[in-house]
């Protein structure tokens, strides 16, 4: 087992293989469940967890998990040999063995599910108590409620953020905050999308046979079990987005996880829909495989932008040369090898009948009144080159960002809900324009290169605090951008890259500038003994996932081991 497999499966990680990656489902959930034991609950007491962990929620998930957790774990070992075939210079290419599917023209996913018809502006967030309701009454058509990199995995966010979710879909959510103020939901709210963790990470605090359960298991299955005969009743459904996928074998999974958790509920097929995250390189050469896989689940695409930035550079991080990017800030929506990806997103998503959406726009408001209208003139920009490129909405992730990019879609879209009826037939994208990184214009600075230093700790310092999605330096970050941002300074390092003026990137240079922005945020911290303890541990997990000879395949992996 190589190192970087065994970063991405750690935490006890499964070790039986109940399943095939690559072959069909023998059973969508009929006959009997496989024999397991009672699951183990190893996390602090968190108030209202009962109404949450309820017997029969814990043996619905034992059951997700016994059927599941194996062919999981062949997919992550198969994600990792793709990897190291990428690493040893071969380059990604279209898969033959599905060219069936892609060149047949008859097939088409569901038509759109209530409340999914128009998402002209979706806003994403974590599902904290006051940010659930200020996302709720942002205008946005959708909420996309991140059970993932807007948010972190401590025991009382993942059970917390279940209880809002219950509390947000019944509409009776509520809070006050220390100071007094009142927040409520208002007449008209959003469509409730969830976002579950990827594949590859683990719920330490459920356990079953001693083994930590599989944590996309647990968000989707709490979520389905506990909100989607009541989210039907109300005239929704149980809906997904689904991160990190690698191919649409992963996809495929989910397909068959929807099939039984419908099952024992009781419920049709077809009713669960997802949106699938195209964020990582290889996921973008089998984007039609993954609408097929599941097709009358199916939601649409978008085009997760930050993660798609952070694939790339991990994948071909070791191969120098053309693979090495500039600053990060310098990696814009219209560098050839992000437009072909985009491009390719639309075309394929219309040319199936699904949804297209745009990626997030980092951008918060400012307090400057001169910065926020450059700020709004970048958002506008950014929205106004996806809708005109055929997305049907796009993300915000600050409710002052909803009415802008309303706008934008808006003066598109007039009163349609949609323009999948743009098939985009005038792209032609090959696997090369795919890979065009080295037509990336803009240099390495010593400014972009502390840049990826300073947020990477600020970010890191924040997700010990237990805050996933964090504005920094007007823009709002969460692990997708950390993740660039310390990959980036690991490929430098290797690469023997330079910065504008010929200095060459050393690890000795980087920890330079490590000392100096860890005393600057310890300096900020003053006698706030326990943030100086969290800014501690971000510069020893930075220099862990940034420094280090081997390369974590997710920080979040070793992030997660500091919980106890």
């Amino acid at each position: 087992m190589t190192t970087d497999m065994m970063n991405e499966m750690t935490n006890d990680e499964i070790t039986t293989r109940t399943g095939n990656a690559s072959g069909p489902r023998q059973r969508t959930g009929t006959g009997p469940v496989p024999p397991s034991g009672p699951v183990d609950l190893a996390g602090p007491p968190v108030p209202r967890q009962e109404e949450i962990l309820t017997p029969e929620a814990l043996r619905f998930l034992a059951d997700l998990h016994v059927r599941f957790a194996g062919r999981r774990a062949d997919l992550l070992a198969e994600r990792q040999l793709r990897r190291d075939r990428i690493a040893g210079g071969q380059d990604l290419d279209f898969l033959p063995e599905t060219r069936a599917i892609r060149e047949d023209p008859a097939w088409r996913v569901a038509l759109p599910a209530p409340g999914l018809e128009d998402r002209r502006v979706e806003i994403t967030g974590p599902t904290e108590r006051k940010m659930t309701i200020n996302a709720l009454n942002s205008g946005a058509k959708v909420w996309l409620a991140d059970l993932e990199d807007a948010n972190t995995p401590h025991w009382a966010n993942v059970i917390g953020g279940q209880i809002n979710l219950h509390d947000a879909v019944r509409r009776t959510i509520d809070y006050t905050s220390p100071e007094g103020k009142r927040y409520e939901l208002g007449d008209t709210t959003p469509t409730i999308v969830v976002r579950p963790r990827g594949w590859h990470l683990t719920e330490k605090h459920l356990r079953i046979e001693r083994e930590p359960m599989v944590g996309a298991l647990v968000d989707f299955g709490l979520y389905f079990f506990h909100n989607a005969h009541e989210l039907l009743a109300r005239g929704t459904g149980p809906y997904f987005y689904l991160p990190k996928l690698e191919s649409h074998l992963e996809a495929r999974l989910w397909n068959d996880v929807f099939l039984d958790a419908q099952e024992a509920l009781g419920l049709p097929r077809g009713t669960i829909r997802a949106t699938v995250l195209i964020e990582t390189v290889t996921a973008a050469f089998e984007m039609e495989e993954i609408l097929f896989e599941l097709r009358e689940h199916s939601a649409g695409l978008n085009a997760g932008r930050w993660d798609y930035i952070f694939s790339l550079i991990k994948n071909f991080r070791t191969r120098g040369g053309r693979f090495v990017l500039p600053d990060r800030s310098a990696v814009t929506m219209t560098v050839p090898f992000m437009r072909a990806y985009t491009e390719l997103l639309v075309r394929t998503c219309h040319g199936r009948g699904a949804h297209a959406i745009g990626g997030m726009s980092a951008f918060i408001p400012s307090k400057d009144p001169a910065a926020n209208g450059e700020v709004f003139a970048k958002v506008r920009e950014d929205k106004g080159r996806e809708a005109g490129d055929g997305f049907d909405g796009s993300w915000v992730a600050h409710p002052g960002m909803v009415g802008a990019v309303r706008e934008v879609f808006d003066d598109v879209l007039g009163e349609r809900p949609h323009q999948i009826e743009r098939q985009r037939e005038d792209v032609v994208v090959r696997a090369a324009d795919l890979l065009r990184i080295e037509e990336t214009p803009g240099r390495i600075t010593h400014a972009g290169l502390r840049a990826n230093v300073a947020v990477a700790l600020r970010y890191l310092e924040a997700w010990f605090g237990g805050r996933g999605a964090v504005g920094i330096f007007g823009l709002m970050e969460d692990a997708a951008t950390a993740e660039i941002s310390r990959s980036q300074i690991w490929q430098w390092i290797d690469a023997e890259a330079a910065v504008e003026d010929g200095t060459l990137i050393t690890h000795e240079l980087v920890a330079g500038i490590v000392a100096e922005e860890t005393d600057a945020l310890l300096a900020e911290a003053g006698n706030d003994d326990a943030r100086s303890r969290r800014i501690e541990q971000a510069r020893e997990l930075f220099e862990q996932v940034a420094l280090a000879p081997d390369y974590p395949t997710f920080l979040t992996v070793p992030a997660y081991a500091y919980y106890v």
